[in-house]
């Protein structure tokens, strides 16, 4: 059980430590404190017997542990308040009636990226809940096809495709070929199986095969794709904890890993906060992230940065991004 002072430093040291990516001094927080470096010093040092602070080689100042963190998120930490034009900007897309869910939540989270520098993620669930019910073609001309993707949940999708010097028949005897085959397939499983159950087959019903089942493959392969949006990657490249070559390739691997990304699913509708060694990605970075649900639409948005991370901050811009989602 800390005391009172003792909460009071190590939540400046996290703040601190937060704000300028350099050891915490005693100097410094004596100053804010009123207090004396040398009761400063030995109320750090208690900290750090009790895993809350850790000591760098480089420097005399304290750091806060992924202990001090979580007892800070825990116990200490105060949700900042959205700013005039923060608020504003997010207001503008929420507003917007012209824009689908999915694009609704891109482009708050491009914003969500650039006011923190932090990276932002989708993970829509729909495309595994949802299953084909059909897919079905309307021809608009000689070389332009619309394929229309119906699910077993209601959800339509519309792709054109341009197959030059390719008959309509042939199409036809494609899109039949799919509705026998893999109608009740979860649409993130498409693309496989148009590889290991359509593509040895197809050419024994279908001329122009190999046009065919790559148009009819991208189709799937984009629709799937589309329930992992991955935003600000690059800002992982301005924080100093990841300046390491290797470091920064390593997470970069797991940004752009199908099976790393669909772990981040978040069942739970509050914000929760994994820091470290707590989430399932990377020992070196935070991730705060929450399930979102709307009569139509499930999934989970989530922040990727360092610990070091503006958690009052990011808390609260997820928590009005959820509310304007759900409303």
């Amino acid at each position: 059980m800390l005391t009172k002072r003792q909460e009071e430093i190590l939540k400046l040291i996290v703040e601190e430590y937060i704000k300028l990516a350099k050891p915490v001094g005693s100097k410094l927080l004596s100053d804010k404190m009123k207090c004396s470096s040398a009761t400063i010093r030995n109320e750090m040092m208690e900290l750090e017997e009790m895993g809350l602070l850790e000591k760098t080689h480089t420097s005399s100042g304290r750091i806060p542990s992924e202990q001090g963190y979580r007892y800070y998120v825990d116990n200490l930490m105060q949700l900042k308040e959205l700013n005039g034009e923060e608020v504003f900007k997010l207001q503008t897309v929420f507003n917007n009636t012209q824009l689908e869910l999915s694009d609704v939540l891109s482009k708050s989270l491009e914003l969500v990226s650039d006011m923190t520098s932090y990276t932002s993620i989708m993970l829509d669930t729909k495309s595994h809940d949802n299953k084909l019910k059909e897919i079905s073609i309307v021809p608009v001309d000689k070389e332009l096809v619309v394929v229309i993707v119906v699910t077993d949940q209601g959800y339509v999708e519309h792709k054109n495709i341009e197959l030059k010097e390719v008959s309509l028949e042939e199409v036809k005897k494609t899109v039949k070929l799919i509705n026998d085959l893999i109608v009740g397939t979860p649409i993130d499983e498409i693309s496989a199986k148009l590889e290991f159950e359509i593509k040895p087959v197809i050419g024994k019903y279908v001329r122009q095969h190999e046009i065919l089942y790559n148009a009819f493959y991208d189709v799937f392969t984009d629709i799937s794709s589309k329930n992992i949006n991955v935003v600000g990657k690059n800002n992982i490249l301005k924080h100093q904890e990841f300046s390491n070559v290797s470091k920064v390739k390593d997470i970069f691997d797991k940004l752009e890993d199908r099976t790393m990304l669909e772990n981040i699913k978040e069942s739970d509708n509050n914000i929760n906060i994994y820091i470290g060694h707590e989430n399932k990605m990377d020992p070196d970075v935070t991730v705060i992230k929450t399930n979102y649900k709307t009569n139509k639409d499930e999934g989970t948005i989530a922040i990727i940065g360092p610990k070091r991370m503006e958690y009052d901050k990011v808390v609260n811009l997820l928590d009005y991004i959820k509310k304007q989602i759900e409303r």
